[in-house]
Formats: C-alpha cells, sequence, structure tokens
C-alpha cells in the first residue's frame, strides 16, 4: 500500500506495469494551475461573495485583518484569473474586493443559500484553497501548531470546515477565541507544508506553514 504523500512508485505484475500516484500529488498546491476555484480558501476564512442583479454577476470580497498581506493576496487571486484591489471600509480596514464578474457565480452559487454563506456539502479541501487561505489569515501559534481563521459571522461554516480539513488529512482541533482551526503535531504540520507549497511571493514568511523550523520548499 502506498504512504500518504511519498513519491509516485510503480507496481509489476506479469502482465503490466502501473504507475501509483500518491494522495498528496492530487491534493496539493502545485498538483494543477490555478483555477477561480481556488479562491474558496477565502470563503473558508472571512471571505464574502454575493450575487448581483439577475444572479449572473458575483463579486468576491476579504476584510485583512493585517493590511501587509494585501499585496501577497492580490498576486495569488490574479494567478486564478480574478483581479482584486485594495480597498478601505467605512471602519478603516483594508480589505481585498473584485469587480461584478460573471466567472464568480458559480463560486456564489456554490457557496451562498440565499444571503448566508455555507460550506458545499462534501466539499473537497485540497493545496491551493488552503494556500489561499494560509495566505488571507494563517499564522503559527506558540505551541507549535498552525492556525487559520474561521469566520466569526458564519458560525455554520465552522464544523463543515472541519470536516473538510480531516477529509485531506489534517484533522483540527478548533479555536474559540478568534475563531480558528488549529493544526497541530509534527505529522499533521508536515502534511499542512506539503499541501500548501513554498512561501509565495510577496508573502511573509514567518508566517507560512513550518515543520522541524523550516518552510515548505
Amino acid at each position: 500500500m502506498p504512504i500518504i504523500g511519498a513519491s509516485p512508485w510503480f507496481r509489476s505484475n506479469a502482465c503490466s506495469t502501473v504507475r501509483v500516484v500518491s494522495q498528496l500529488s492530487l491534493f496539493s498546491a502545485d498538483a494543477r494551475p490555478p483555477r477561480v476555484s481556488d479562491l474558496a480558501g477565502l470563503l473558508c476564512g472571512p471571505g464574502q461573495i454575493v450575487g448581483f442583479g439577475a444572479g449572473d454577476q458575483a463579486r468576491l470580497s476579504i476584510v485583512l485583518a493585517d493590511p501587509a498581506r494585501a499585496p501577497a493576496l492580490a498576486a495569488a487571486s490574479a494567478a486564478t484569473g480574478i483581479r482584486m484591489e485594495a480597498v478601505q471600509t467605512e471602519g478603516g480596514a483594508t480589505a481585498l474586493r473584485s469587480a461584478f464578474r460573471c466567472d464568480l457565480v458559480g463560486l456564489a452559487r456554490a457557496w451562498t443559500r440565499g444571503s448566508v454563506k455555507t460550506v458545499p456539502p462534501g466539499w473537497q479541501l485540497d493545496g491551493p484553497a488552503l494556500r489561499l487561505w494560509a495566505l488571507a489569515t494563517g499564522r503559527p501559534d506558540e505551541r507549535g501548531g498552525y492556525l487559520l481563521s474561521l469566520d466569526p459571522h458564519a458560525p455554520e461554516t465552522h464544523l463543515a470546515l472541519v470536516a473538510a480539513a480531516t477529509r485531506v488529512g489534517i484533522p483540527p482541533a478548533r479555536v474559540g477565541r478568534g475563531p480558528a482551526l488549529r493544526i497541530s503535531g509534527t505529522r499533521r504540520v508536515q502534511r499542512l507544508v506539503e499541501l500548501v507549497g513554498p512561501v509565495p511571493p510577496r508573502a511573509d514568511t514567518a508566517l507560512w506553514p513550518r515543520y522541524w523550523g523550516r518552510n515548505a520548499s
């Protein structure tokens, strides 16, 4: 049986040679090019998506607790084909916001029920979405774990995100203050590091997931 996270390997028999691809290679951030659905990672945190008019356009936005995250997050969003610009909210916070776009409608339909944000049933969390979630809200804690912030205004999404993280191999604890998911333990943090990939350009290295004192490379 292949080990999760191991390199692809080959099994031979008298008839054929079968290449077995590891589970990690299917879900890691480097497994495929960026796409719009990766922006679900922002909705795992405090991101919001709203429709417009007849529902043929939608806008994605996220308020950032740390304005310094904006350049790296905007670049990662642009890589999916969605441009997001930094704006100031009425309360003086920094937010990233897209224009109303027809190519965000699918994401809006999947992640909302009426005006309420919801996690799609059975949603598969993967490395690209985790990468954006970490870029937007992730941070190490003082005990060797890693925190991914949840949306305090959408508590009904929290348990579904716990389940999604568990399915991808990083079963978390839920932290009430924040709120956030906490990934801890050497094997789980290592799995997280492998899923999100190297530190993105313009991101703060100190905030990126790491294990054994090293970032992904």
